[in-house]
């Protein structure tokens, strides 16, 4: 049997990982398992004070256990690629993992008061979000859609916590594991 793995790096509290792995549990149809996740320092840039997201999705695919069918990650650091500067998240297109920066969803980044319900609720899309790529799915052009390419919070607030039709669609043809 595979699982579905849900885990979260040392800094990342209860609430983001439970809101996250009860949707997984809700959205897909393998089980789902929770994984204590290592601390992703190691990734650490000293010039852009972020952490490489690449290196991140390396060690997870190290260490991603044999039964599981994917592994989300997430995280409490700001991510980045070399190209961007930063990411909500990454995943290996059509591969096993994936990681969610939770640093960009919390409203006190943008100098904002704590808001526990809209962070959440990022965190949801964006698990939502990463985990569509571990399928096979690019960005899609609905805005709403789960899968629309978000570059800041107000774009990742105007997405629905969920895939439209056609990437929902494409989901149960890619594994048949979506309800």
């Amino acid at each position: 049997m595979k699982y579905f793995y849900v885990g979260a790096t040392p800094e990342v509290e209860r609430p983001p990982l439970e809101a996250v792995r009860q949707r997984m549990a809700a959205e897909y149809g393998a089980p789902v398992k929770e994984i204590v996740l290592p601390s992703v320092e190691f990734a650490f840039d000293t010039g852009r004070q972020q952490y490489r997201s690449m290196d991140v999705l390396e060690m997870l695919a190290r260490i991603c256990p044999a039964d599981a069918a994917k592994l989300l990650a997430l995280t409490g650091r700001d991510l980045f690629v070399p190209v961007l500067t930063f990411v909500f998240g990454q995943a290996q297109l059509g591969g096993r993992v994936a990681v969610v920066s939770l640093a960009r969803l919390r409203q006190e980044f943008y100098g904002m008061a704590p808001n526990q319900e809209i962070f959440l609720e990022r965190a949801v899309k964006e698990a939502l979000h990463e985990t569509g790529h571990t399928f096979g799915l690019v960005h899609c052009s609905g805005q709403r859609c789960a899968m629309s390419l978000a570059t800041n919070v107000r774009q990742i607030d105007g997405k629905s916590a969920a895939w439209c039709a056609a990437c929902t669609s494409q989901l149960r043809r890619a594994k048949g594991v979506i309800r």
